[in-house]
């Protein structure tokens, strides 16, 4: 009779958590849709330095349309904590909430992405060529392996390049190989067997695809 009662109260703890799990798991609210709206109006403190529709005309600042959304709130959630650091993002990231951040991200996430075009004719062969095959004798994977063959990445992993400035590229290469942009591991290993000639030729690569 002991074991039949041990069974019965095992039994009923279990429909009991089971219960309680789907209760929770029902209580749980839906992430909310993006609102658009919002997210152009908070924009509008960035139109300065990115353009009002994203598409930066300023060399070293980035273009932002067209980007994946995930990686746009990474990023701003990262200059908000200070794990990337850059003065001007930090101080702009820091007045807003997750809610604004998912607003600003889709809103850019649904704008055109304006073209660019690479400049260096003595150096695009270069760039394409570490960029679709990598740099096989210092094991550096060939970018297009992550970022796509056309440069428009892989949404939730990783960032569109397609048609950014070459300046900015170029810079945050730069950044990661020296230690300054500390919040990419991969990036930073891969950065760090680049020289200067390489990473001004893939970046003026990267500004000329589409």
């Amino acid at each position: 009779m002991k074991s039949i009662a041990s069974f019965i109260v095992s039994a009923s703890l279990s429909v009991l958590v089971a219960g309680s799990a789907l209760a929770v798991t029902a209580a749980a609210p839906a992430a909310a849709k993006p609102d658009l709206a919002k997210g152009e109006a908070s924009f509008a403190m960035c139109v300065a330095c990115h353009a009002a529709d994203g598409n930066s005309a300023i060399p070293g600042n980035p273009k932002l349309s067209q980007q994946h959304p995930e990686y746009l709130i990474k990023q701003l959630q990262e200059y908000k904590s200070g794990k990337r650091a850059n003065a001007v993002m930090s101080g702009m990231a820091a007045g807003l909430s997750p809610e604004d951040m998912r607003n600003i991200a889709y809103w850019l996430a649904s704008k055109q992405a304006k073209p660019g075009f690479a400049k260096e004719k003595d150096t695009v062969a270069l760039g394409e060529r570490i960029y679709r095959g990598g740099i096989p004798d210092r094991q550096i994977a060939a970018c297009a392996s992550c970022h796509s063959p056309n440069g428009a990445g892989m949404p939730s992993q990783y960032p569109r390049l397609s048609g950014q400035h070459a300046d900015y590229t170029a810079a945050q290469l730069v950044y990661f190989r020296d230690g300054v942009r500390k919040n990419n591991l991969q990036m930073t290993q891969v950065a760090a067997k680049m020289n200067d000639r390489e990473i001004k030729a893939v970046a003026d690569y990267v500004a000329g695809l589409r």
